[in-house]
């Protein structure tokens, strides 16, 4: 097992929790530091691989075109985009909990993925303040789960999980159903903002995997 340092914990801490907290609120309500390109071209050479790669592409791209929007303009265009995708009306073109991209054909998002995801934050004694009344199981509230999970280990705090638990994790949970949720965010802004973001956070999770099991 490769032992990742401090400073490469805590990267992954402030990838996480950025992807995170983008895909559990539209652009409106959050920082819009996603359309400067510049941002996604500085992004840490630490991460490699080709989703990565393609994710950062995607989103340099987005910056890029929504530059000619105008600021106001283009979070008002990421902003319906999140809607559509994740609030409806009337439904979400792609649901973003994992109970609803484990199968096919999955209507109703609380299931057995929610109370997996709620035994893990309670025994991490997290608190969910959940403004947006959202399920668990939220792929937003996954990567902030291991954004903590990261933090604590990059901090030396007593009784951080295990690396190889949290790979167990990140096979288990976000990994196992990130794709089925871009291909559904694909198929309706194929060169959105989330379509990027998820690109990337497949490609960090990957990254993570590897680097640990390496």
């Amino acid at each position: 097992m490769k032992v990742l340092n401090a400073d490469a914990w805590l990267l992954l801490s402030e990838t996480y929790g950025f992807i995170g907290n983008s895909l559990l609120k539209p652009m409106s309500q959050t920082p819009s530091i996603g359309l400067d390109p510049a941002f996604w071209d500085e992004f840490p050479a630490t991460f490699s691989g080709e989703r990565v790669d393609a994710g950062l592409a995607k989103l340099r791209d987005y910056a890029v075109a929504a530059g000619e929007l105008g600021e106001d303009g283009a979070i008002e265009n990421a902003s319906v985009e999140y809607t559509r995708l994740f609030i409806g009306p009337p439904a979400p073109a792609a649901p973003p909990w994992e109970t609803m991209n484990r199968a096919d054909g999955v209507t109703v998002g609380f299931g057995e993925a929610t109370f997996a995801m709620r035994r893990l934050l309670r025994d991490a004694g997290f608190e969910l303040k959940n403004e947006n009344n959202q399920y668990e199981d939220h792929i937003g509230i996954e990567l902030l789960y291991l954004s903590e999970l990261c933090r604590r280990i990059a901090d030396g705090e007593p009784g951080a999980l295990d690396p190889t638990e949290m790979e167990s994790f990140i096979e288990e949970h976000p990994l196992a159903w990130i794709s089925a949720l871009r291909g559904k965010v694909e198929a309706e802004y194929p060169h959105g903002y989330i379509a990027g973001m998820l690109e990337l956070a497949e490609g960090v999770l990957i990254w993570q995997r590897e680097a640990v099991a390496s």
